[in-house]
C-alpha cells in the first residue's frame, strides 16, 4: 500500500453543516480564527485543531482574502479551497466591498440548507461546509493538509471533484428522505478529493512529508513501512528496501522528515493503534500484534511514550469528548 492511500485509509472524517450560499451583489462576509475550544448543545467538545471548512463556486464570480497572502484572489464557478480552522478570511463580490457580516450571522437566518445574503446585483452560489476529524485521524491530516488549498476549475484531475460538489449541491436543495446522509458521505469524498488535486498539484510535492513520498528512495521505504507495519523493521532493513546504505539512508530520512526511521515506525504504529482502539471491539493483544509488538506490555508502554496516554485513557477520553458542532457555530 502507498503512504498516501493507508493515511486516506486511516482518517476518519465527518462532514457536517453543508449549505448553500446564494450571494447577490455587493455582498460581503469575513471569517475570524477561531482557536477558541467549541463546545455544542449536547456539551460535546472540539479541540482547536479538529476542524477545517470548505467552499466551492458553482455559479457566478467573487473575490477571496486569505490571511497572509497580500492580494486577493479572483474565483469564478468550478474553484473551491480548502481551509484550515486557525486562517482567516473574506469574500465578496468586488475588492472594494466591504464585509458586514459573519458567516456565522448568516447562517442562524438559513432556510433549510440555504442562506440567501446580499443586495439585488449578479448571483454568486456557493457550496460550504465543515469537517471534523477524530483523534487518531489529526497527526496524518497535518502531514498533508496546509492551511489554505486553492483548486482552480481548469486544474487538473478536478472533474470528479466538481461532479461531486455539483451532487452535493444537488443533495441539499432538494431536501428529499436520506438527502443528509448522502450529503454527507459526498462531503467526505469531497475532502480526499481535494487532498489529491492539491497533491498532483505538483509543488506540494517538494515539501516534508510528501517530498519524502515521491523520493524515488525514501518512498520506496515509506511504502514498504506502510504496506507492512507489523515487520519488526531496523534501519538497516529499511535501507535494504531504499537500496542505500544504512548512513546515507538515515541521514536523507531525518533531513525531509525531522525524525529517524523508527520514531516514524513507532508513530505510525500508534496512528494506527488509535485507529484500531477507537474500533472497541478488539483486544488488547490483538491490536498490538497488528501494529507489530508481541506483547501488551511493549505496546502500552510505546502507546503512553508517543501519544501521551495509556490506551484506557485514550478509549475513555474519545467515548467521552468527540463530537460536531452545528453549522451555526462555524464556516
Amino acid at each position: 500500500m502507498d503512504p498516501i492511500s493507508d493515511i486516506f485509509r486511516t482518517m476518519h472524517i465527518t462532514a457536517f453543516g453543508q449549505h448553500r450560499l446564494e450571494a447577490t451583489s455587493p455582498w460581503g462576509l469575513i471569517q475570524g480564527k477561531q482557536a477558541e475550544e467549541k463546545v455544542t448543545p449536547s456539551g460535546e467538545k472540539h479541540a482547536p485543531t479538529d476542524l477545517a471548512h470548505f467552499a466551492m463556486l458553482s455559479r457566478g464570480n467573487c473575490w477571496l482574502s486569505v490571511e497572509g497572502i497580500s492580494d486577493p484572489i479572483p474565483l469564478t464557478g468550478g474553484d473551491c479551497f480548502l481551509l484550515a480552522r486557525d486562517t482567516s478570511i473574506a469574500m465578496r463580490d468586488s475588492p472594494r466591498t466591504r464585509p458586514r457580516s459573519t458567516f456565522r450571522d448568516i447562517a442562524t437566518k438559513a432556510n433549510g440548507n440555504v442562506v440567501h445574503y446580499g443586495g439585488d446585483g449578479a448571483p454568486t452560489t456557493i457550496v460550504c461546509g465543515s469537517f471534523s476529524f477524530d483523534r487518531a485521524s489529526l497527526g496524518p491530516i497535518t502531514q498533508l493538509l496546509p492551511s489554505f488549498i486553492l483548486i482552480k476549475a481548469d486544474q487538473a484531475r478536478t472533474l470528479a471533484l466538481h461532479n461531486t460538489v455539483q451532487a452535493l449541491a444537488s443533495e441539499m436543495a432538494e431536501q428529499v428522505p436520506g438527502s443528509e446522509v448522502v450529503a454527507t458521505r459526498l462531503a467526505e469524498v469531497l475532502f480526499i478529493q481535494m487532498l489529491r488535486a492539491h497533491i498532483a498539484s505538483g509543488p506540494e510535492r517538494n515539501k516534508g512529508w510528501l517530498r519524502a513520498v515521491f523520493d524515488p528512495q525514501l518512498g520506496t521505504a515509506l511504502s514498504a513501512i506502510h504496506d507492512r507495519v507489523n515487520t519488526p523493521w531496523t534501519v538497516e532493513s529499511l535501507a535494504e528496501a531504499a537500496g542505500m546504505s544504512r548512513s546515507a539512508f538515515a541521514a536523507r530520512f531525518k533531513e525531509l522528515l525531522g525524525q529517524t526511521p523508527l520514531e516514524y515506525v513507532t508513530g505510525w504504529r500508534m496512528q494506527k493503534a488509535m485507529q484500531l482502539l477507537e474500533q472497541r471491539d478488539r483486544k488488547l493483544i490483538d491490536v498490538a500484534r497488528l501494529v507489530g509488538y508481541e506483547s501488551d506490555a511493549a505496546f502500552s508502554k510505546a502507546f503512553k511514550r508517543v501519544v501521551g496516554a495509556n490506551t484506557g485513557e485514550y478509549i475513555k477520553r474519545g467515548f467521552e469528548g468527540h463530537g460536531h458542532a452545528g453549522m451555526a457555530e462555524d464556516f
